[in-house]
């Protein structure tokens, strides 16, 4: 999966950004097993920064694991064709009807709510 370039609007929408080294620390797993997660799609990085070293949106990360519906999530908006980076926008662009973004709304353990949108995409 080739990991994007994310543009300055998109990258302005996400509020916190991890290293995959820090989340490999949090998650208490190998940097190689985090590299592993995003290859298989469980988690979503881009490359950002003056380094464009790969990041995580900081908000896909909960304490000590992956936040809750995330893997299955990015799984129904990738089926439905939608880009990592469309899928960033739309999990960080306020939703006036979840209220909050979709990203927080997964946070919060609303996470039904927003993968019924994410498959209403699709239709």
């Amino acid at each position: 999966m080739p990991v994007t370039e994310i543009d300055a609007k998109i990258d302005a929408l996400v509020p916190a950004w991890l290293y995959l080294p820090d989340i490999a620390e949090m998650l208490d797993i190998e940097v190689t097993r985090v590299r592993q997660l995003v290859k298989e799609g469980q988690l979503l990085a881009v490359r950002r920064g003056e380094n464009r070293s790969l990041q995580v949106p900081a908000p896909f990360i909960d304490g000590d694991k992956i936040v809750k519906g995330l893997t299955g999530l990015l799984t129904v908006l990738r089926d439905d064709g939608f880009s990592d980076e469309e899928i960033l926008e739309w999990m960080f662009t306020p939703d006036p009807t979840l209220p909050g973004t979709p990203a927080q709304a997964l946070s919060e353990n609303r996470g039904t709510e927003v993968k019924r949108r994410a498959q209403a995409l699709a239709l």
